[in-house]
C-alpha cells in the first residue's frame, strides 16, 4: 500500500503531500503520516520551509467517515494540529478544492496559508452535532476575528477564499494552476522575506460585537432545542476570555459533552442515510439501462420542476402538453427556473446556453426517449389515457414512469402492454429543489427498471428510497395519519395555531396548518372525498368549510392563516369556525400542552410507520427516516421518527397509543411490528440490516 503522505524537497523547500482518495479524509494512517513528516522536516537541516499540500482535488477533507462510532486511534487529530504548528521552521499550506472541519483545522495551525479561488473553508461539524475539536474554536477567532468565527463555526456553512482574505483566515489567493508549485512559488517568497513561524495560538482574537449572553440567546433563537450550536459558541469564546491551553480544555470538554448527546446520534445517522438509502442488497449486481434523454408529460408546476431538475443534471428533456399554449407556458417555466438556478450559482453560464428543452404537442416526439415521467393531473382516468399513448409511442426498453402521489402504479402499470416497464418516480415539489425521490416499485416492475429509476435519482442528484405500492406510498401515507392525529387533537380543544407553533418547537420546519395551507386545501378536500370516510379518523369539517369557502392557503391568500407581505398571520375567523363545530358534535375543549401535542403527533407518526416497515412498503425503518427528513420536514437533529421512537422506547410508544385509544379505539391501534418489538425490548435499528 502507498504511503497517504509523503515527504520530499526541491532545494531548502520541504513538500509534505497527503494522498488519501477520495478526499485525503484525516483517518489514522493521514494523522500518523504528517506527525512523522514534520517530525522529519524539524530534523532535516536542508529544508527551511516546508509546504503542505494535497493530492487530487481538494486540500484535506475532515474527519474518516470509516472511523465514526470506533475508538480514535493515536495520534488523534488535536495533537497533530498541535504538532504541526509548534515546527520549528515556517510550515505554508496550499489549499484547494476545499478544506473543510479537520482541514480547515489543519491548515489554521500552518504559519501561512494560500488558497485557489472556488476553494471552500469551513468548520461544519455542527451539522454532525459537535464542534470542531481540534483547536478550531481557538484559532479561527484569532485569524478571523469573533464575529466571523461565531458565524462560521455556528453555522456550519464554508466561505469563498475572498472573504477569508479580508478577515485574515487565508493570506494570499491564487486563480489557477497547480497547488503545488504555487505553494512552492509562496514558499521561495516568504524564505526571500526572511519568513519566520507565526503561531496562531500566539495570535489574540478581535473581540465579537455581541457578548457571550447575547450569542447563546441568538443560538437559541435560530436553532430551538439544538446543542451543538450553543455549545461550539461557548468555546469559541473562550478564545478571548482564556490562555489558549485552557481554550483547548474548554473545547475538549464541550466536545466530548456532546459526543455522548443523542442528538450527535441523531445527525450521524442522517448522514449516513443519504449513503445507504439507495444500497438495496436486492438491485447490487443489477445494471440500469441507458437513461441519455428524458420525456415528461405535463408541463405544470410538478412537470416543470421535473425537466428541471433533468437539464440540470445534463439530460435534454422533450416535454408534452395538451395545447401550444400550454407548451409555451411551460417552456418559460422552465426557462425560468433555469435562469435562478445560474443566478443562485447552480448552474454555469455555458450550460445554460447547451440546455437543451423543446416542448410539443405530439406524443410521437417521445419516441426516442430512455425515460418518460408522467405528471399530469392526479387522476386515476386522466393518467390511464396518458399511458395508453405512451404504450403507443415508445420504443422497446423504455421506462414508463408515473409522478403519481397516492394512485396505485400497479393499475396504472396494467393498463398497458409492458407492465414490467411501468415504475413509479415520486418527486416532492419544487422537484428541481427538493432532494427526495420516491421510487416505487410495482408488484411486476423488473429489477433493471428499478435499479434505472434509482440510477436517474442519483444523476438528478436526488435522495432515493425505494416504496411498495399502497395508497401514498410511505410518505403520504405516514402523513396522512399524523395529520388525522392533528385533527384529532384539534376537535377536542387544540388550536391549529397552538400546534403548528409546538411542533415547530419541536424542531419541524413547519407546522401541519402551514403545511397544508402550501400545499393548497383542495389537496387534502379531494384525498377525503377520494378516501371517503375513515375508520376512527376525524372527518375536518373545518377544512371542507374553508374549502367551500374557496380558502385554499397560499395560493387564494387564505387558508388556516392570512397571507400577505407581513408573512402568514392567525384568522380569528378560522377559530370561530372550529368552535362551532365543537358544538356541534357535543365536544367540551380541553387544554394541550406542547408535550401533549408532540407526543400524540410522534406517536401517530411512528405507529403507521411501523405498519408501513412491517407491511414491506418500506423495506427498512431507515427508509422512512430518510422520506420523513428529507421530504416532509423532519428535524434533522432528532433523525427521523423511527430513530426518535428507539430513543424513546417502543414499549413507550406502546403504552401511549394504549392510552389514547382509550377515547379512539378505532384509530388508536398499535402496528403489530410495535407490539412484536416492544415484547422483546427491541429497537427498530435492529432491522436496517
Amino acid at each position: 500500500m502507498t504511503d497517504p503522505v509523503t515527504y520530499d524537497t526541491e532545494g531548502k523547500i520541504a513538500i509534505v503531500t497527503v494522498n488519501n482518495p477520495p478526499v485525503n479524509a484525516l483517518g489514522f494512517a493521514v494523522r500518523q503520516g504528517l506527525v512523522d513528516a514534520f517530525d522529519r522536516f524539524d530534523a532535516d537541516a536542508s529544508a527551511e520551509i516546508a509546504v503542505l499540500v494535497g493530492a487530487g482535488r481538494l486540500f484535506l477533507g475532515g474527519a474518516d467517515i470509516s472511523e465514526f462510532g470506533k475508538p480514535m486511534k493515536d495520534p488523534q487529530l488535536p495533537g497533530v494540529v498541535n504538532r504541526i504548528e509548534r515546527t520549528a521552521k515556517p510550515v505554508v499550506a496550499a489549499i484547494h478544492g476545499a478544506a473543510l472541519g479537520g482541514g480547515l483545522e489543519v491548515a489554521m495551525a500552518c504559519h501561512y496559508r494560500l488558497a485557489f479561488s472556488g476553494t471552500k473553508l469551513g468548520v461544519p461539524e455542527v451539522t454532525l452535532g459537535i464542534l470542531p475539536a481540534a483547536g478550531g474554536t481557538q484559532r479561527l477567532p484569532r485569524l478571523a476575528g469573533m464575529d466571523a468565527a461565531l458565524e462560521m463555526i455556528s453555522s456550519g456553512k464554508p466561505v469563498a477564499p475572498e472573504k477569508a482574505q479580508v478577515w485574515g483566515l487565508i493570506d494570499r489567493i491564487v486563480s489557477e494552476g497547480d497547488p503545488r508549485l504555487a505553494g512552492i512559488a509562496y514558499a521561495e517568497e516568504l524564505l526571500a522575506e526572511g519568513a519566520t513561524p507565526r503561531p496562531t495560538s500566539a495570535m489574540e482574537a478581535a473581540p465579537a460585537t455581541s457578548d457571550a449572553e447575547t450569542w447563546d440567546r441568538l443560538m437559541q433563537d435560530r436553532y430551538p432545542g439544538q446543542a451543538a450550536q450553543r455549545h461550539a459558541v461557548q468555546a469559541a469564546f473562550g478564545a478571548v476570555t482564556l490562555p489558549f491551553e485552557d481554550g483547548l480544555k474548554e473545547e475538549r470538554r464541550l466536545f466530548l459533552d456532546l459526543m455522548e448527546s443523542p442528538q450527535r446520534e441523531a445527525l450521524v445517522h442522517a448522514f449516513f442515510l443519504e449513503r445507504r438509502v439507495s444500497n438495496l442488497p436486492d438491485l447490487k449486481d443489477i445494471t440500469p439501462r441507458e437513461i441519455a434523454s428524458v420525456g415528461i408529460v405535463g408541463g405544470g408546476t410538478m412537470g416543470s420542476g421535473i425537466a428541471t431538475a433533468c437539464i440540470l443534471a445534463g439530460l435534454p428533456v422533450t416535454l408534452v402538453e395538451t395545447t401550444v399554449e400550454a407548451a409555451e407556458k411551460a417552456y418559460l417555466a422552465v426557462s425560468k427556473n433555469l435562469d435562478g438556478a445560474v443566478k443562485r450559482g447552480k448552474m454555469s453560464d455555458a450550460a445554460r446556453a447547451a440546455a437543451d428543452l423543446t416542448t410539443t404537442t405530439e406524443y410521437e416526439a417521445l419516441s426516442e426517449a430512455d425515460v418518460v415521467i408522467e405528471a399530469v393531473f392526479e387522476s386515476m382516468d386522466v393518467k390511464r389515457q396518458v399511458f395508453d399513448q405512451l404504450d403507443r409511442v415508445m420504443k422497446d426498453g423504455a421506462v414508463l414512469a408515473t409522478n403519481t402521489s397516492y394512485l396505485d402504479v400497479n393499475e396504472i402499470a396494467a393498463g398497458t402492454k409492458r407492465p414490467e416497464d411501468v415504475i413509479g418516480l415520486h418527486f416532492f415539489s419544487p422537484a428541481h429543489v427538493m432532494r427526495l425521490l420516491e421510487v416505487v416499485v410495482a408488484d411486476r416492475t423488473s429489477a433493471e427498471v428499478a435499479a434505472t429509476g434509482f440510477a436517474l435519482g442519483k444523476k438528478l442528484k436526488k435522495i432515493a428510497v425505494r416504496s411498495g405500492v399502497c395508497d401514498g406510498f410511505i410518505g403520504n401515507r405516514i402523513l396522512s395519519h399524523y395529520r388525522s392525529a392533528a385533527d384529532e387533537m384539534i376537535l377536542q380543544g387544540a388550536s391549529p395555531y397552538q400546534i403548528d407553533a409546538a411542533l415547530e418547537r419541536f424542531g419541524f420546519a413547519m407546522g401541519p396548518m402551514k403545511v397544508a395551507d402550501l400545499a393548497g386545501l383542495d389537496i387534502g378536500h379531494m384525498t377525503r372525498q377520494r378516501k371517503g370516510p375513515q375508520p376512527g379518523v376525524v372527518n375536518p369539517d373545518w377544512a371542507d368549510r374553508m374549502h367551500e369557502m374557496g380558502r385554499l392557503g397560499r395560493k387564494s391568500g387564505r387558508g388556516f392563516y392570512i397571507y400577505g407581505d407581513d408573512g402568514p398571520q392567525e384568522d380569528p375567523e378560522i377559530l370561530k369556525i372550529i368552535d362551532e363545530v365543537r358544538e356541534a358534535h357535543g365536544i367540551t375543549p380541553k387544554e394541550f400542552t406542547d408535550q401533549d401535542i408532540w407526543e400524540r403527533y410522534m406517536t401517530a407518526m411512528v405507529n403507521e410507520a411501523a405498519r408501513v416497515v412491517g407491511e414491506g412498503i418500506a423495506k427498512r425503518p431507515q427508509d422512512v427516516d430518510a422520506v420523513l427528513l428529507f421530504g416532509y420536514g423532519f428535524p434533522r437533529w432528532r433523525g427521523g421518527p423511527m430513530m426518535y421512537a428507539d430513543h424513546v422506547g417502543l414499549a413507550t410508544i406502546r403504552d401511549r397509543i394504549a392510552r389514547y385509544g382509550e377515547e379512539n379505539p378505532e384509530f388508536w391501534q398499535s402496528a403489530p411490528l410495535i407490539e412484536e418489538l416492544a415484547q422483546s425490548n427491541r429497537k427498530f435499528s435492529e432491522l436496517n440490516t
